[in-house]
């Protein structure tokens, strides 16, 4: 698997973003969603990475900056095509790593708290990301769980 640096661009990243939209649409309300779309994605503050894997898109991911000091996950999706392959814990792994080579001591993110979300905790659990209050702009609710490693 490659794991490289996206403009944002190609057709394919705009059809798994989509996808990535879609799903989030089907398992949470619209006040929820906190997931971006593609011009939210192309902003100064976020890195957006996506997985190839023999030449078909796998996966992606990215990392916002928050602070010089904190990060934060954001759209990490496998394509369907491409599930239970390690796409994610690639992804995850190349995250955290690009936030320790950062400078950043804490990494945290948002997901879903619905039973559909819960392979994606699962693997955050794995890399030793703690449940925790919300961070940033983000309000509790009860739709969203918030999740934090220390660096």
């Amino acid at each position: 698997m490659e794991i490289k640096v996206d403009d944002l661009t190609g057709t394919e990243v705009a059809k798994l973003i989509s996808e990535h939209l879609q799903g989030m649409t089907q398992h949470s309300p619209a006040e929820s969603i906190h997931a971006l779309n593609l011009e939210g994605l192309n902003k100064p503050e976020i890195t957006f990475w996506s997985v190839w894997d023999n030449g078909e898109l796998a996966g992606c991911g990215a990392l916002k900056e928050l602070d010089h000091l904190h990060g934060e996950v954001k759209s990490m999706r496998t394509s369907s095509a491409h599930l239970r392959r390690g796409v994610a814990r690639r992804m995850l792994q190349h995250i955290i790593e690009e936030a320790k080579n950062r400078g950043y001591k804490k990494l945290s993110l948002e997901t879903g708290s619905m039973e559909a979300f819960t392979p994606a905790k699962k693997l955050y659990e794995h890399f030793g990301f703690k449940y925790c209050q919300p961070f940033a702009d983000y309000k509790d609710d009860p739709n969203s769980v918030f999740m934090t490693l220390e660096l």
